[in-house]
């Protein structure tokens, strides 16, 4: 029947022919494979990690517990998803001809499945790696990365080398802030008069921003201590190399942080600055109670990314003697001809970034909720 006077019917063949059911079968029987090698891979290198293992007794039966069920549930897991992928693509198959729709969403389901199991397989593959380069050479790489007496034996001056990162860290954080919005403002100062505080500023972030940050710690802690500059000359021991570290730190960070500063305090519209002029604000008003106050809330995402930058450079503080964590696992390494101290110092800063880094996400996934109206 046609639908109005003069319109034909639409020629179904036609339309099928323009948008054919995909089915994906061959992806999925694809999936399904690529899954079960990546199974049989990953058991193969943990059967070959549980052989180089060095314990004995008790120990040695938990692992073999442990590496057993996790190579099933590896095999379960892809061969499940595999075979979901293979049924949704054949019930695809089988619904062509009599129901489109159901066909359609039968065949996107079974791209989801092989999705899944892509991702699962490469997670598969990445333990197989871990497995086989852990167990190679009878198991030397494991012992010399994962010496578990080594790193109990490190782990009270862990804590205490730790504390100190933290301590230089914080410290730096609170003054890098300061110190970055000082040149953020320096670098933006309106006016022809401004110009020469913003030759200084941009010279200064140019400076910094271009120095290897190792050779600014060399530099200031070396030299400000050989020099007696003050007013560090004042003071001593661990008191005086604790602040030269810090000041080093944030002269370097101060330059990235004041062009964040910066990208935040331009991206406010002009328009801002002129409706509080126009009320009477003064420039500095202006700047502190209207602008400034909008820009922080746009850049702390990147801020704090600089921060987890921070973070991890507090490891560079070795190379002048600060005794934090870095340091203090390689006088132990040293001492027991062994890096697993070295990789339990780095699971230290890692366990501080990540939070770092998941609340960095959870900031920017607000800002992108709030700026869509939800």
């Amino acid at each position: 029947m046609a639908l109005a006077a003069g319109i034909a019917e639409p020629d179904i063949p036609a339309i099928q022919r323009f948008h054919p059911i995909k089915t994906h079968l061959a992806l999925s029987i694809t999936s399904l494979v690529f899954g079960l090698v990546a199974a049989a891979l990953t058991a193969v290198a943990l059967d070959q990690f549980y052989d180089s293992l060095g314990v004995v007794g008790d120990a040695l039966t938990a692992w073999a517990v442990g590496l057993t069920a996790l190579a099933v549930a590896v095999t379960v897991v892809l061969a499940v998803c595999g075979s979901l992928a293979v049924a949704r693509s054949v019930r695809a198959a089988r619904l062509a001809p009599e129901d489109r729709v159901a066909a359609r969403a039968s065949g996107a389901a079974a791209k989801d499945w092989q999705w899944y199991v892509a991702g699962l397989s490469v997670t598969a593959l990445v333990l197989a790696f871990l497995g086989f380069f852990l167990s190679a050479n009878d198991g030397a790489v494991r012992e010399q990365y994962l010496d578990w007496d080594a790193i109990d034996e490190f782990l009270p001056t862990l804590w205490k080398g730790f504390w100190l990162n933290i301590r230089v860290f914080i410290v730096a954080e609170i003054l890098v802030l300061i110190w970055g919005l000082v040149l953020a403002l320096a670098r933006i100062f309106p006016g022809k008069a401004g110009r020469p505080v913003r030759f200084l500023a941009v010279g200064y972030i140019d400076l910094f921003r271009g120095f290897p940050a190792i050779i600014t710690i060399y530099l200031v802690v070396l030299g400000f201590q050989a020099g007696e500059v003050p007013p560090f000359d004042g003071l001593e021991g661990d008191t005086k190399l604790f602040w030269l570290c810090t000041t080093s730190l944030v002269l370097v960070y101060g330059a990235y942080v004041a062009e964040v500063y910066r990208s935040g305090l331009e991206s406010i519209h002009w328009s801002q600055t002129a409706a509080a002029r126009s009320l009477g604000l003064s420039y500095g008003q202006t700047m502190r109670y209207v602008i400034t106050p909008q820009a922080v809330r746009r850049i702390i995402p990147p801020l704090l990314n600089d921060f987890i930058g921070l973070q991890k450079d507090t490891a560079l503080l070795s190379v002048v003697g600060l005794l934090e964590v870095l340091n203090r696992a390689r006088l132990t390494s040293n001492r027991l001809f062994n890096l697993s101290p070295n990789l339990a110092a780095g699971v230290a800063f890692v366990l501080i970034t990540i939070p770092l880094a998941r609340f960095t996400d959870w900031l920017v996934a607000r800002q992108a909720r709030a700026r869509a109206g939800g």
